[in-house]
């Protein structure tokens, strides 16, 4: 990894639609010009879901107009730092990345399986946004100039076993107090 040029990241899940979205936005954001983020997936779906747009847009007033669905295949021979798979699906799928990358997983609910209300779905794409939110700024805080790849690859993965207990223990709550930021 050379740290004089920006860590090329990919993140990936089945459909590209929502939390692979987020993270490719997010880390943009977050990461102040330290990644050049991608995002794919396995079998994309033909368009970003409407609600993962609108979370971007609405909630972290992010320009996403040229966010689409991708499949993983558009990377193949692509040299990654990071390949980060957000769906289980993805990781046991994950194909193999030339340029040994740091692989880790940091599973989250897909939020297009939520079934309620149009004010409850999105808070539902609201809340997994918030936890992708936090790893990834747990992520970008890492001193990597100081970590020399085993610590950077064991603190990566273990990003992805932090569990964010406030998206399943107060779903019924926040469906009454949550306001997106």
């Amino acid at each position: 990894m050379n740290p004089d040029r920006p860590f090329k990241i990919l993140f990936l899940c089945t459909g590209n639609s929502a939390r692979s979205i987020f993270c490719e936005y997010l880390i943009r954001r977050l990461g102040k010009g330290r990644f050049e983020s991608f995002s794919a997936g396995a079998d994309p779906r033909p368009f970003v879901n409407p609600y993962a747009v609108r979370v971007l847009q609405e909630s972290y007033e992010m320009d996403v107009s040229a966010a689409r669905s991708k499949s993983w295949d558009e990377y193949r021979g692509h040299i990654f730092d990071f390949v980060i798979t957000v769906c289980d699906n993805a990781k046991e799928r994950c194909p193999f990345w030339p340029g040994q990358p740091i692989i880790a997983h940091w599973p989250s609910p897909d939020p297009a399986d939520f079934e309620g209300s149009e004010e409850e779905t999105y808070r539902h794409f609201w809340q997994v946004s918030r936890q992708i939110h936090r790893r990834l700024e747990i992520f970008c805080s890492l001193p990597f100039e100081k970590l020399d790849r085993l610590r950077l690859e064991h603190v990566t993965k273990e990003i992805g076993r932090t569990d964010d207990t406030t998206l399943q223990d107060n779903d019924q709550q926040n469906r009454q107090t949550i306001r997106p930021v």
